[in-house]
């Protein structure tokens, strides 16, 4: 029988308004599917290294669910790249094969990228029997991000692994990632247009200047966020979800916008912005009936302005993160 590994990540909300690069949380919508919305990785070992496999220790033999769109090439392709920096860090001398299989959209604002990073890093070191700290999984899943869009951020990674609403405080010199509380009953909705947004784009358009003033206002935003889950204070949290940064740079790249985060306000939520780079848009809600009244008027919005379809879900918080989902080794392999 051959000896594999697979393992799922999930999808994930970045930034959470005023968090640029620091907040996510993952995501796991209640119809988002069995296996949730997210990706697979399967990883398999090759006992005996080929030559081609001396040049390079990860292969990818298949990719499906992204149209013919990704690379098979490991050195261009996130889940290639931070699989071989653990293979280097780690087990030099071994060569593994991946199997890819993408259950998001692409080019999302859900951390599609980030995804597929987390799932190869979980799946070879559960392949290898390495039991690697999340710590470690996290730095190695971060070089294939950054491989991906052009940032050394781990706002998608962070919460996709670990689950959960967190806060990343610095990727130097080791990850430092702190778990956020999160007050019963918050929900998480999301609308996704039928379009897609680049990330390296995206990043490039925000520049590397902020104004000072904009930079305060984030800075209050961004600490009245945490002040607000740790008392479970929904009307601070209200207030503290808006961004002055990334926001105002992006967001005309999403038709219907302004609208749709109207919308979501009318609708009863607590606050709404842009899910990552976009174009999805997430909004925070008190329980879960006024997230599908939330999702349901961001989506309508966003398909009439667009003109295009709208995927919406609600998620519940907080979310599992990655997880090991078939284990096809030996019972030697696992010792």
């Amino acid at each position: 029988m051959r000896r594999f590994v697979r393992a799922f990540a999930p999808a994930s909300v970045a930034n959470l308004a005023c968090g640029f690069d620091i907040l996510g949380l993952a995501l796991q919508p209640l119809d988002g599917g069995p296996a949730g919305l997210g990706d697979v990785v399967t990883a398999s070992r090759h006992d005996q290294r080929e030559d081609s496999l001396r040049r390079d220790p990860v292969t990818i033999t298949a990719i499906a669910g992204d149209a013919g769109e990704l690379p098979l090439a490991s050195d261009r392709n996130t889940a290639g790249v931070a699989a071989t920096a653990l293979l280097l860090g780690e087990a030099p001398d071994t060569a593994v094969t991946l199997e890819i299989e993408k259950r998001m959209p692409l080019e999302s604002g859900l951390g599609s990228s980030a995804a597929s990073a987390v799932a190869a890093v979980l799946a070879v070191d559960a392949l290898l029997g390495l039991d690697l700290p999340p710590q470690t999984l996290l730095r190695y899943a971060v070089a294939g991000e950054t491989a991906s869009d052009g940032g050394t951020h781990a706002d998608n990674l962070a919460p996709s692994l670990l689950g959960g609403l967190v806060l990343v405080r610095s990727l130097e010199p080791d990850p430092d990632v702190i778990e956020l509380p999160v007050p019963p009953g918050l929900t998480c909705a999301v609308a996704r247009p039928h379009l897609g947004v680049n990330t390296r784009h995206a990043r490039a358009a925000l520049g590397d200047q902020v104004p000072l003033r904009h930079a305060v206002t984030q800075w209050g935003n961004c600490a009245a966020l945490v002040a607000a889950l740790y008392r479970g204070d929904l009307e601070l949290l209200s207030r503290a979800l808006a961004d002055v940064v990334a926001e105002p740079a992006r967001s005309p790249a999403v038709p219907g916008f302004a609208a749709a985060k109207a919308a979501a306000t009318a609708a009863g939520a607590l606050g709404c912005s842009l899910s990552g780079s976009g174009p999805a848009m997430f909004a925070l809600c008190d329980g879960a009936a006024r997230a599908r009244e939330v999702a349901e008027a961001m989506a309508a919005t966003l398909r009439d302005a667009s003109g295009r379809e709208c995927d919406r879900w609600v998620a519940p918080l907080p979310a599992p993160g990655a997880r090991v989902i078939e284990d096809a080794r030996s019972s030697r392999d696992r010792d």
